[in-house]
């Protein structure tokens, strides 16, 4: 069907504010058009006024003509782009720094998989070891066994896994340790929501954020938020980890950070590995380390069936 530029302009209020009217064009043609300009520019990361400039249409008309003949968003049809291209560098000889500034993934933005809005406690705060700080704490199923979820009212501070009930009193006591001033609260109608969500990572959406609080030393905080930067579906070295925040020599203190992580999963410390690119240790056990990268993989191609 054909659309005059009147009809467009009345649809979309952004033309008519002044922008001007495209010239008319069957919408199939612009679609078309769509797609083959991200295809080719997906690198840049083009935003939606980008790809509505070059169509030479409003924003909003842009969003709902692209979603409504694709399915999904401009947003999404290029983070598809990108996780498919990602995995097949990673599949094939780059390496995960190449890997990860070819996807444009060199400042804090990651593919498609978290959006996770992070603080940290005040160095002050965590000299404290938690003191004056109420944590709420609950167990919840979840893919990777019983998940311990602990949050304060800024935020969840804390996810750990237990292998099954006999598990957790252990799995708790780790973490309590961590923060021993802290007063925790058994409180599962609390965090039970927020355990609703972690686990399912597709879902996450960035108007609403995951909310962590991340209590450690500021070491540890700059390695856990570089941590955030590894893309679902790859994985990075220790050695990688400690150059990209500027401690090339402290691999080892970051292999210390990463065991200490407080954050399991939602803070991917099970996308570290070591230098030749095998599964070192893990806090929550190898296999369940294998287990979740082999989960992620899975998320990936559900996404990129998704995209087709």
């Amino acid at each position: 069907m054909l659309m005059t530029s009147t009809t467009r302009a009345q649809e979309n209020p952004d033309l008519a504010a002044g922008m001007g009217p495209p010239p008319a064009v069957d919408d199939y043609l612009q679609i078309r058009e769509a797609i083959g300009w991200l295809t080719a520019h997906w690198q840049s990361q083009p935003d939606l006024a980008a790809l509505a400039a070059h169509l030479g249409l409003g924003a909003t008309q842009t969003q709902k003509l692209f979603t409504r003949w694709c399915g999904l968003s401009p947003k999404e049809f290029v983070q598809a782009i990108t996780i498919d291209h990602a995995r097949d560098l990673l599949d094939g000889d780059a390496s995960l720094l190449d890997a990860a500034l070819e996807v444009g993934l060199s400042g804090p933005s990651r593919l498609h998989d978290l959006f996770v809005d992070h603080e940290a406690m005040s160095p002050g705060e965590y000299k404290r070891r938690g003191e004056g700080l109420t944590i709420s704490w609950g167990f919840h199923d979840s893919p990777f066994g019983r998940a311990l979820v602990m949050a304060t009212a800024r935020g969840i501070c804390g996810i750990a896994f237990a292998d099954g009930p006999g598990d957790e009193p252990a799995a708790l006591a780790d973490m309590q340790a961590r923060w021993p001033a802290a007063r925790y609260v058994e409180a599962p109608a609390v965090t039970a929501s927020e355990a609703a969500r972690l686990f399912r990572p597709l879902d996450w959406q960035e108007e609403d954020p995951i909310r962590v609080v991340m209590i450690g030393s500021d070491f540890e905080v700059r390695v856990w938020e570089e941590l955030l930067r590894i893309p679902m579906g790859a994985t990075a070295s220790y050695g990688a980890v400690a150059e990209a925040i500027g401690r090339p020599q402290a691999a080892r203190a970051v292999g210390a950070a990463v065991g200490r992580n407080p954050l399991s999963f939602v803070v991917p410390c099970h996308r570290v590995v070591g230098s030749t690119g095998r599964l070192t240790g893990y806090h929550w056990g190898i296999t369940r380390k294998q287990a979740i990268i082999g989960w992620e993989k899975g998320c990936l191609r559900r996404l990129a069936e998704k995209a087709v």
